[in-house]
């Protein structure tokens, strides 16, 4: 779970990008009540997609928002000063519309803000909420820059939440190290049972296994678990009920989703003996991640490391990458900085990318390959520790 500490110094970080004129901050996305307050309700149970709220002030308080069987839903304890819980259900009545009890219990707290400036998280906030809780839309809507001047337009309260989020803090990474080991168990346990024969749906179940007993918790599985083919170089998404052949490729490039946060990384294998040229695609595919890597590092632009990864597929005749190069991941996936031709994104310290060289050509077969990386002030620090190999 997330900690406390880290959790008031991403506060700390927000508050340093908010307008001075703004007195508090209303939080709507999950994944960033989450961030912010380590409040998560666990997505395996009965509250699946229901969410708080959470109430930001300048002076440090954090007041969270929700219905009681929302609140008895969450992974650990929040880290706020307050709880303001509603109920919704008791046992003892029937239930009124589930939205509703929330917006009562940001009700019960629209005193605090009553004649303040503060800003609204609004891509996520609800349009009943500001009529239904007496907050103004005058009160909602600080007028400034990032540096506490006039400008004509308030502030995106998510867009600024959403780069807090790409320097990961240590109790983030610790998280995200939990990932790639059971992320690293599922890859172990794919490579031990892959044999012409076997389903998808079969490996699939094999390698949630792994990873969940890996995780020591239940978890969320999800990625490309497919047969790749000379008729067939390209698939993707869930497992089917196809049966791996003799001559196949099996792509695996999933994440495990533990306590919100993700892994993605991918190897190919051959089912039987690979064939020269698909060993020749996936050479290439190894030598694109080696140039990829050696541009990872704090201050480089997004679209230099695309250009790297694709060299050596330019030089063999391949054509630039015919997908993005990698990409940040965290609580979103895929998340900036997004590793394309066109990115405007450029790469800081503490962002968690991805490497993903892959080449699919008709008539031998597809290949994917990719690992996770800390960028740093000097470099990197990869962060997936699977073997990439055909076989």
């Amino acid at each position: 779970m997330l900690s406390r500490e880290g959790c008031l110094r991403r506060r700390e970080r927000l508050w340093s990008q908010v307008p001075a004129t703004a007195e508090w901050l209303l939080v709507a996305d999950p994944r960033h009540v989450y961030l912010l307050s380590g409040f998560l309700v666990n997505p395996i149970s009965f509250s699946q997609y229901e969410r708080g709220l959470l109430l930001l002030e300048r002076s440090g308080e954090a007041t969270l928002l929700a219905d009681n069987f929302t609140r008895r839903s969450a992974i650990g304890a929040p880290h706020v000063d307050r709880e303001l819980i509603e109920d919704w259900y008791t046992h003892q009545q029937g239930v009124v519309n589930r939205d509703h009890a929330l917006l009562a219990a940001l009700k019960a707290c629209s005193p605090r803000l009553s004649g303040r400036h503060g800003l609204v998280e609004a891509e996520w906030l609800p349009a009943a909420a500001l009529s239904l809780t007496g907050i103004s839309a005058e009160t909602a809507a600080v007028r400034g820059n990032g540096d506490g001047g006039d400008s004509a337009a308030a502030p995106d309260l998510g867009s600024l939440i959403r780069h807090v989020r790409r320097v990961k803090e240590s109790d983030e990474l610790e998280i995200l190290h939990r990932c790639m080991r059971a992320t690293e168990a599922g890859h172990a346990r794919a490579r031990e049972v892959l044999r012409p024969g076997i389903s998808e749906l079969e490996l699939y179940t094999e390698i949630q296994a792994a990873a969940t007993l890996a995780a020591g918790q239940p978890a969320v599985i999800y990625g490309d678990f497919r047969g790749l083919n000379a008729e067939t170089p390209k698939a993707g998404g869930l497992p089917t009920a196809y049966v791996l052949q003799q001559d196949d490729l099996f792509l695996l490039d999933y994440s495990v989703v533990i306590d919100g946060y993700r892994s993605d990384f991918t190897n190919t294998m051959s089912v039987s003996e690979p064939t020269d040229e698909q060993d020749m695609l996936f050479r290439l595919c190894q030598s694109a991640m080696e140039a990829g890597e050696s541009v990872l590092r704090d201050g480089v632009p997004a679209a230099d490391v695309y250009t790297a990864v694709s060299r050596p597929l330019n030089d063999a005749g391949y054509g630039p990458l015919s997908h993005h190069a990698g990409h940040g991941i965290g609580l979103g996936h895929p998340e900036p900085p997004i590793l394309v031709p066109h990115s405007g994104d450029v790469l800081v310290a503490g962002d968690v990318v991805t490497l993903e060289p892959g080449l699919y050509v008709e008539g031998i077969g597809g290949m994917r390959i990719e690992h996770n990386y800390l960028i740093t002030s000097t470099g990197y620090e990869r962060l997936s520790n699977h073997l990439i190999s055909l076989s």
